[in-house]
């Protein structure tokens, strides 16, 4: 039988980060298989490990964000497609965006998980242009230094929302000679948006995921990529079996080995995206 919980929320200390202001950062691109879930779920558990109350915002009907950290088999209550329901009601007052956040085991870290219900509400909301809807209520929710948001492999409805209401986006990318053209589009996709819905928004950069760095193709296509002018971030993201481990154990890579290299590999980037 289906597990469903609600846990208390954590309330563990956020040290020197109780005056900075909340960061929204989606992680973004419209090609599946380029790592964006690892990387939300990785960067927001350092963040909670480092004092930061977190919050993930799990848009991707697939929902492996909300099982990589409530577990498998484990349903929240509440989850993301209830609030984008609640904004089709005629009701003047919809409940507060944390209150559809389900703590997970870590401290410091909570989940708006995804629903297959996300699906059936895609056209309803377009109808309805609740694009500004997850802004609107990112704007009010107090009490958290970070918020990732997760999105599905599309330009859709929910990755449109995600890129409206988030004030930073970083973009996963495998080095394949597909993946480099649909990131010419990406960008443009992201530029658009950010002239027409959110002028805050700014790439933070290109992580290089799945990196082989003895490998002549990845070599050279970051190489050229730089030639460009592309934003891609020095550190890079090596394949790893430790990687699989941690999503088979639903138990991110700090909290996993806090050791091992490819866990390194991660808090040097989420350093570097803090710097």
């Amino acid at each position: 039988m289906t597990q469903r919980r609600r846990l208390p929320r954590s309330h563990g200390s956020i040290g020197t980060f109780r005056d900075k202001p909340m960061i929204k950062r989606v992680v973004f691109n419209q090609k599946g298989g380029v790592g964006k879930t690892t990387i939300v779920c990785n960067l927001a558990a350092i963040a909670a490990s480092r004092g930061l109350r977190t919050l993930v915002v799990d848009l991707d009907t697939q929902g492996n964000s909300s099982q990589y950290l409530l577990g498998r088999g484990v349903k929240a209550e509440r989850s993301v497609a209830d609030f984008f329901e609640s904004t089709l009601s005629f009701s003047l007052q919809s409940p507060p965006f944390v209150s559809y956040a389900t703590a997970t085991p870590f401290d410091n870290l909570e989940v708006v998980a995804a629903d297959p219900r996300l699906e059936e509400l895609i056209v309803k909301l377009e109808a309805k242009q609740k694009i500004y809807k997850l802004r609107d209520a990112l704007r009010k929710i107090k009490g958290y230094d970070a918020v990732f948001i997760d999105t599905p492999p599309a330009l859709n409805f929910y990755s449109r929302s995600a890129l409206i209401a988030a004030d930073r986006v970083l973009i996963p990318f495998d080095c394949d000679e597909f993946s480099r053209q649909a990131l010419y589009t990406l960008i443009d996709n992201i530029q658009e948006i950010r002239a027409d819905h959110n002028d805050d928004l700014a790439i933070e950069g290109i992580v290089v995921n799945q990196f082989q760095p003895r490998a002549s193709l990845p070599a050279r296509v970051v190489e050229e990529l730089k030639a460009e002018g592309r934003p891609l971030l020095a550190q890079t993201l090596s394949s790893s079996v430790k990687v699989k481990e941690s999503h088979e154990k639903h138990k991110p890579l700090v909290f996993l080995d806090g050791s091992h290299r490819v866990t390194k590999e991660y808090l040097a980037l989420f350093d570097a995206l803090e710097a």
